[in-house]
């Protein structure tokens, strides 16, 4: 078990746990030294994800997930103690003389130093600056749900709920000629941060109906019923929302089977079928990395705070902040 945080010493490597459902901690962590295909990294960055990591944060994960949700570094179980997390950037300070130096992007929880396996960092790309770059796991989230949605050429593309992801799909499928995006939220301060992405905003009351196709990523059943509302005849309805143990309420006995729609899942953990077999997670990475290369993204890194201030961070977030949309944190 990690030391108490009360005995944390000066230096010391130190990790943020989930000590229960709703509360966390900071605590030291021992360190290996580097094996010859090991590295080991010091943090300058890392990002919550306000979707899962809340999820888990509150202690709202199903049993049956618990496998299937584990993050690649995790330590610990669900539903608490664990470290979890995995948008994590840093230098890397020991390890082979090809990484030596380099700034890398690695799917790991909050800490302060880390040892891994070398083929588990990915540099980032030139002209990618690495604050922006804990916006990785997400983008690569949305070039998954892309793939998925597979749009078409010239489609009216409806985005519902304009969080990190939300947006980060919504972007993607508005540089697709002739493509016309628009996103739903019911926030109406989203508008500006949509705008600066290039892409129109419109209340759900006053969102265009007849998509062809619809991704919904607002994480609320309200914003599901929202999506199917807008979808035309035979469209699909693109689901990334992960909704943890809440139970969600769904308008199928309306117009839902005249209108033939098609609702289906999307998910990170999995490449996408239609890529499955020339793409891996490694490539699909590197790809999400070189996107994160437009200094328009910088508008969804909304805040940011010191590691010691993590815990309350995520409490904070935990409680609502709704115009938050990716907090970073940044280390010492």
């Amino acid at each position: 078990m990690p030391a108490n945080p009360s005995r944390v010493a000066p230096g010391e490597p130190r990790a943020c746990w989930v000590e229960a459902p709703g509360r966390a901690g900071l605590r030291s962590s021992a360190l290996a030294v580097p094996g010859p295909a090991e590295v080991r990294v010091r943090t300058l960055h890392s990002g919550i994800s306000r979707g899962t990591e809340l999820l888990v944060f509150r202690g709202e994960v199903p049993e049956s997930e618990y496998e299937r949700m584990r993050a690649p570094f995790q330590e610990g179980d669900f539903p608490a103690p664990l470290k979890y997390g995995y948008s994590s950037v840093g230098v890397v300070e020991q390890g082979p003389p090809a990484l030596l130096g380099r700034t890398v992007f690695c799917l790991y929880p909050h800490q302060t130093h880390y040892v891994v396996p070398a083929e588990a960092v990915h540099p980032l790309p030139e002209g990618l600056p690495p604050a922006r770059a804990v916006l990785a796991a997400n983008m690569e989230t949305a070039v998954n749900a892309l793939w998925d949605a597979a749009p078409r050429i010239g489609d009216r593309i409806a985005v519902v709920g304009a969080g990190v992801v939300g947006l980060l799909a919504a972007w993607l499928a508005g540089g697709m000629p002739g493509c016309e995006v628009e996103v739903v939220d019911t926030n109406p301060e989203r508008r500006a941060v949509a705008e600066r992405l290039g892409l129109s905003f419109a209340s759900p009351q006053a969102a265009r109906p007849d998509a062809d196709l619809v991704i919904h990523a607002s994480g609320k059943a309200e914003g599901l019923a929202t999506a199917l509302r807008l979808a035309a005849f035979e469209a699909t309805v693109l689901e990334m929302s992960w909704y943890g143990r809440q139970a969600v309420a769904l308008p199928l006995g309306e117009a839902f089977h005249s209108r033939r729609l098609t609702l289906r899942s999307s998910q990170v953990g999995h490449v996408a079928q239609s890529q499955r077999a020339r793409w891996s997670h490694g490539r699909r990475l590197a790809l999400a990395l070189a996107l994160l290369r437009d200094p328009a993204l910088d508008a969804l890194l909304t805040d940011a705070a010191p590691f010691d201030e993590l815990p309350a961070v995520l409490a904070r977030l935990a409680a609502g902040a709704p115009q938050t949309l990716c907090h970073r944190i940044d280390y010492p």
